[in-house]
Parts: C-alpha cells; structure tokens; sequence
C-alpha cells in the first residue's frame, strides 16, 4: 500500500547523477583525449569512426540549408528569366528606332540632295512629297500632295536630285499627277552634251530605259554620252541631266540609228520630288486651243471696235448726221 505523498507510478528511466557529475565526466573525457592528442596516441581512428556515425546526423542538419539554397537558386533562376525576357523586348523596339532613325537619316540626305539641287536652277522650285504610286507596269504615274492651291499647272517640270523626273498630266486642288520619263506616253526634248546634238526621249514602260529614236545615221553618239534637257518648248530646265547613253544600235543599210539611255533619275526611288516653275508656264495642247478659239472669236469684235465710224455713203440720205 502506498504512503501518502508516494507516486502511484515509478518512473520509466531512474533519476541518474546530478547535472555537475556529468559535465564532470565529460570535462574528463575532453581532457583525456586531448591530453591523448598531444602524446601523438593513435586516435585518428576513433575519430573517423566517430565521423562516420555522425554523417547521417550533419546531413540532416544541413538540409534546410540546402534547401535555402535551392529556393534561391530558383528566385535568381525567375529573375534571370524576366530580364532576359524584358531585354529582349527593348531589344526589338531599339532595332525598330534605329531602322526609323536610319530611314529618317536617308530622307534627310535625300532632302539636302533635292536643296542642292534647287540651288543650281534659276527657277522657281518647291518640295513635293510622292503620296502614291500606279501600280500598273506599264503606266509610270505618282501622285504628289501638291495641287492646284499651290500653284501647280499642268506640264509642271518635275526633278530630283539626280535629273528630271517628268511632268505633270493632272491637276487637282489639293493634289496632282505626275507623267514618268519612263511612261510610254511621255517624250522630252533633250540634246547631247558633248555635242549638242538635238533629240527626243521616250518612255519604254519598263521603268529603267529610255530611247533615242530616228537619229541620223551619221550623228556621232555613243556610249557614255550625257543627254541633258533641251530649251525646246521651255517646259523643262535646259541641261539638267535627263539619261545616260547605255547603247547605240544601228541597222546595216538603214538610215537612221536608235541609242538605248539610262535615266539620271531615281525613277522608283525616293519620297519626294521638286516641282519647277518656269518664268512662262506652258498650256497643254487643250488649253492652247481653247486659248486660240478665244482669241479667235473675239478677234472681229476687235476689229469692229477700233475701225470707227462707218463712211457716210453707207448712212441713208433722209436721218440727220449726229
């Protein structure tokens, strides 16, 4: 029978020796191998035992490290990530600006060419800009947006920086049309700088020839020769450059020779134009004709005006002379 005060339970494991004893015995046990260690006794192997038995134990401890690590290495992994992701995308909007800029920086070297170019006519000249182009081969037309308002009329020379460009066909308020040299409608007088040899240019469709027909069999032309605009006409700027001479054919027997020219112009190339103002704008052939019909019917009215009275003869005898 249990005494008042007695657990009812004894414990599992029994109170062993006080705190102080066992970290006495410890203290001993340290002291002892240390002391081993310092005699050189042999205790590497205890000691690799000992290593052996706790590497389970370290392994364990170190795995929140371990995993701290990992954790890291995925963070820096999903920021790598992003960057590389947000480098690329200002990649391609740098490469977009600087192909603008590059296009920009073309445009202006075009324009400055195109002021160089106005400052050797003695015309009156200004910027248009090409707002269209026909899309059919065989029709060279562009669309400027110059019209009307601005002064522009029709048979309007129109140049680049290199040579002539053509001429205007069409004219609208704000807008107008542009003939190509290289139309095959189109013609210009031209002559050969080298000797001034007189000609006209046509258009051949394709964009990239024109041709010198009907020329004498024994005109000196040749490959290389310069042709530049003529005065003849006075629609276009007398010499500025219209083609160069690419080939002469001659037929045997024939009497005429045909030269095959590349024009000065950058036909199909650039984004602007300048139009000339002649000192004496020339009508197109409907115009000149409504202008002669004009001049012609109002022409007896004029007559009748200044020959003053009629003779007295032809009054009757009976009314008064006034």
């Amino acid at each position: 029978m249990n005494t008042l005060g007695e657990s009812p339970h004894r414990p599992l494991f029994p109170r062993g020796p006080g705190l102080g004893a066992r970290a006495l015995v410890l203290m001993l046990v340290c002291g002892s191998l240390m002391a081993a260690e310092l005699r050189g006794e042999p205790v590497a192997a205890p000691r690799q035992w000992l290593a052996v038995a706790l590497d389970p134990l370290v392994w364990v401890a170190d795995i929140p490290v371990q995993l701290g690590r990992i954790r890291e290495h995925l963070r820096s992994r999903r920021q790598l990530i992003r960057e590389n992701a947000w480098l690329r995308q200002r990649q391609l909007q740098l490469q977009s600006q600087l192909q603008r800029y590059a296009a920009l920086g073309a445009e202006n070297s075009r324009l400055r060419e195109l002021l160089d170019a106005s400052s050797r006519l003695a015309d009156k000249v200004a910027v248009a800009d090409i707002i269209a182009a026909n899309q059919d081969p065989y029709r060279q037309q562009i669309t400027l947006d110059k019209g009307e308002r601005h002064g522009v009329y029709r048979g309007q020379a129109l140049v680049d920086a290199n040579g002539v460009l053509g001429q205007i066909v069409q004219v609208y308020p704000s807008t107008s049309v542009g003939l190509l040299l290289t139309d095959p409608d189109h013609g210009i007088p031209v002559e050969i700088n080298r000797n001034g040899l007189q000609a006209t240019a046509l258009g051949q469709g394709s964009g990239q020839r024109l041709r010198l027909p009907f020329l004498p069999a024994n005109a000196e032309i040749r490959k290389g020769d310069l042709v530049v605009s003529s005065s003849l006409g006075g629609r276009f700027p007398a010499g500025y450059p219209v083609a160069r001479v690419e080939s002469v054919h001659y037929t045997a027997g024939g009497h005429f020779k045909e030269a095959i020219a590349i024009p000065a112009a950058g036909i199909g190339h650039g984004r602007q134009a300048l139009l000339v103002w002649s000192e004496r704008p020339v009508l197109d052939p409907l115009q000149a004709g409504e202008a002669a019909a004009a001049e012609a019917h109002q022409a007896p009215a004029a007559v009748s005006a200044t020959a003053g009275p009629a003779p007295a003869a032809a009054d009757p005898p009976s009314s008064p002379n006034p």
